[in-house]
């Protein structure tokens, strides 16, 4: 069952993904679902689920945009690694807590490429912070932060966790 429920996350994100979402955007960036959905699934599966549907998922979704196939998938690899160890220490998880844990993680994944390009001068790394980091950072915070409590509202995500991590 586990395993259809990951397959139809990464079959219909995929091209949701690629094909919806480049059509919109807030304060100039989009959401990636991928990152929520990885943080999500370490969050409440553990963090062998995270880590291998972070590699997974970024493994298809490098497939159909402009990233680096080695750094996508090692990077949402390594959030859904983090996430389930997260996850694993944590009692209740609060939406409130999951949208602060989301800001800071996604601010952190998000630095690799200002840090891994050579940007020019008139876009320092500063400029790469306030206007792509930090709006995308607070975009899939709050994406996820709905995501979860949408979920925490319809299902006892706390059961769900302890059922998962046996």
């Amino acid at each position: 069952m586990k395993a259809l429920i990951y397959s139809t996350v990464i079959v219909g994100l995929v091209p949701i993904q690629s094909v919806l979402l480049p059509h919109i955007s807030f304060w100039g960036v989009r959401p990636d679902l991928g990152f929520v959905a990885v943080c999500l699934i370490g969050l409440i599966a553990g963090e062998l689920d995270g880590l291998l549907m972070g590699l997974a998922l970024g493994w298809a979704m490098s497939l159909f945009s402009a990233q680096d196939l080695i750094s996508c998938m090692v990077l949402k690899g390594t959030v859904g690694f983090v996430a389930g160890l997260a996850g694993r220490q944590v009692v209740y998880l609060s939406p409130v807590v999951l949208v602060a844990g989301l800001l800071v993680v996604s601010c952190l994944a998000g630095l690799v490429a200002p840090f891994a390009l050579q940007l020019s001068v008139e876009q320092d790394w500063w400029w790469a912070v306030w206007t792509v980091v930090l709006p995308q950072a607070c975009l899939d915070a709050m994406i996820g932060g709905l995501i979860y409590w949408i979920m925490l509202s319809r299902w006892s995500i706390e059961q769900l966790m302890s059922e998962s991590r046996m």
